[in-house]
């Protein structure tokens, strides 16, 4: 093995450590981390294959984190699946529409929205709210025309921009459904994982998937999403730090897409 081949494969793990971290604190950050370090940190040339490589990558670990978030009780499952149903259906449509329209020329409003979500969550900490909300058949009348919409819409925008949509599915959990932070942050990496392999089968299927870094980008992944699982749980405890710390992971990377929407339009 040449140095230079292990120095990307290195670089390949640690890109993976950074991305589990992101998905284990806050539920997002997957996609839009995983591209720009595959391609101007480890080297992969071809933006296509990162994207298809980023995303079967980004869905196993965030399924890994699912898990260790189950074991730990934060998440509630009927909600994530109903949430991710919607959100699948949305995705199909966003991605379709996206085909047609330069989504790239409209990043930067993506990225607003994004400042404007992180900000919403440092100014309304949402830590408290009701941690013993359940999809059922008594609430299902009250719950589901909530969820049904915003997981379209969320599904949507994350099919037409070709993103993970972590940092919109997890605010979507909380505004529709009312559950505490924590656990949307656990409860989204469902729809995390099937965006995801949804993407990375359409991917793999014109060969656009280079396995071998994947698996460096999920092991690296699976040992950062401990400690990003770990660092949630913590922040959690200490009633704000879970709001702040997403708002301020969403505002950055919000200012990261304006900045590369604007570039795309210059």
């Amino acid at each position: 093995m040449s140095e230079l081949t292990l120095l990307q494969d290195s670089l390949a793990l640690l890109s993976g450590g950074a991305v589990g971290f992101s998905l284990g604190l806050v539920g997002g950050g997957g996609s839009v981390l995983a591209v720009p370090l595959l391609v101007y940190v480890v080297g992969v040339k071809d933006p296509h294959v990162a994207i298809g490589t980023s995303a079967f990558a980004v869905a196993v670990s965030a399924a890994v984190n699912l898990v260790t978030h189950f074991r730990s009780g934060n998440v509630k499952f009927r909600c994530a699946i109903a949430f991710a149903v919607f959100g699948i259906l949305g995705a199909a449509i966003g991605s379709t529409v996206g085909k047609a329209i330069d989504g790239q020329s409209l990043l930067a409003l993506f990225g607003v929205v994004m400042i404007a979500v992180g900000l919403s969550f440092a100014r309304k900490p949402a830590e408290i709210g009701q941690p013993a909300v359940r999809l059922d058949r008594a609430s299902a009348r009250t719950l589901l025309p909530r969820i049904v919409p915003v997981a379209l819409g969320v599904g949507f925008l994350a099919g037409f921009f070709g993103i993970g949509g972590g940092f919109l599915i997890v605010p979507g959990l909380v505004f529709s459904t009312g559950m505490p932070l924590l656990n949307a942050v656990g409860s989204s990496l469902l729809s995390v994982t099937t965006f995801g392999l949804t993407t990375a089968a359409n991917y793999s299927l014109s060969g656009l998937v280079d396995w071998w870094i994947a698996l460096l980008l999920i092991i690296g992944g699976a040992i950062g999403g401990i400690g990003g699982v770990a660092a949630s749980k913590a922040l959690a405890a200490k009633k704000p730090g879970l709001s702040y710390a997403f708002a301020a992971i969403v505002v950055i990377v919000g200012i990261y897409v304006v900045w590369r929407g604007v570039e795309a339009l210059i």
